[in-house]
């Protein structure tokens, strides 16, 4: 059975607090309780949560608690000097090293195909199926995305950041180029700024990655050694390491396939605090559609 890697690391700046527990449901449900309860549904059997060791206490109290009995819950912790060997953070720096260091502080509990996804989005149960049927029959050199039209993933608040997919006709990801700022301009195009800091046009139909990925057990052998390459390159400065770059270096070498699964799920997040009125209202319609019960426990 697959298992869920929730990446939970982030205080959640832009959103001004602890967006992870913040309640959004009819009865105090975070979009965390959605997308476990949505995982079980699919047919996940064990969620691992990456969290900082800071807010540990809190995260068990109002998140992990909720899932005893439910689902074997397991924790990892996102730590700044988590770092192969011989790397070591430079001197002023504080922030971790992106999403790859995220699912590498995982690397010991994952014992077979996993799926990763951000602990602030709401991806939809349309979504958690069609990971758990790839990762039923995933193949050692194979991964997966679960796709969304840009356009349904901006924000009305402020800028994003989102990994950009060149598809094939035959729904295998050719390239995905990690893309920061995106936001609409006042003309209503949407751009966004690559991450060699040019700002360029995107088409609102784009696929975009949310970060819910599906991988084989095997590919924290080949994240580490992207992360490795990451480290000689980039160890003295701000720069991150992204989960869709990782999965484009290994595209390019040859050493992966990777499948673009659309879904008919909706999508929605809180990256800014002006985002809660529009996922409060969104939720409640699902469960008025009959798409979700009105409360997660009954």
């Amino acid at each position: 059975m697959p298992s869920l890697i929730v990446l939970a690391a982030g205080m959640g700046s832009r959103y001004g607090g602890l967006k992870q527990i913040d309640p959004m449901g009819p009865n105090g449900e975070t979009v965390l309780d959605y997308s476990v309860y949505d995982a079980l549904r699919a047919g996940f059997d064990r969620v691992i949560f990456v969290i900082r060791e800071d807010f540990a206490e809190a995260f068990r109290e109002g998140i992990g608690a909720r899932f005893a009995g439910r689902i074997k819950v397991d924790y990892a912790f996102q730590k700044l000097d988590d770092l192969p060997d011989p790397f070591s953070p430079p001197e002023g720096r504080t922030k971790p090293w992106g999403t790859t260091h995220a699912v590498r502080a995982a690397r010991d509990l994952i014992d077979g195909p996993f799926a990763v996804i951000n602990a602030d989005d709401f991806y939809g149960r349309d979504a958690y199926i069609r990971a758990a049927s790839f990762l039923a029959d995933v193949s050692s050199d194979t991964c997966a995305l679960i796709a969304y039209p840009l356009e349904n993933t901006l924000s009305d608040h402020g800028q994003v950041n989102r990994g950009i997919c060149e598809v094939s006709a035959e729904g295998l990801l050719e390239s995905v180029e990690e893309f920061v700022k995106i936001g609409r301009e006042d003309d209503g195009k949407v751009t966004g700024e690559g991450l060699d800091g040019v700002r360029s046009e995107i088409s609102p139909m784009a696929p975009a990655s949310m970060n819910f990925w599906l991988f084989p057990g095997q590919f924290v052998e080949d994240l580490e050694g992207e992360f490795v390459d990451f480290l000689e390159k980039h160890i003295a400065v701000t720069g991150e390491s992204y989960i869709p770059t990782v999965v484009d270096s290994l595209i390019s070498k040859g050493k992966t396939s990777c499948r673009a699964i659309p879904t008919s799920s909706s999508w929605f997040g809180v990256t800014y605090a002006d985002d809660k009125e529009h996922v409060v209202m969104a939720i409640r319609d699902l469960i008025d559609s009959g798409e979700y019960p009105h409360s997660l426990e009954g």
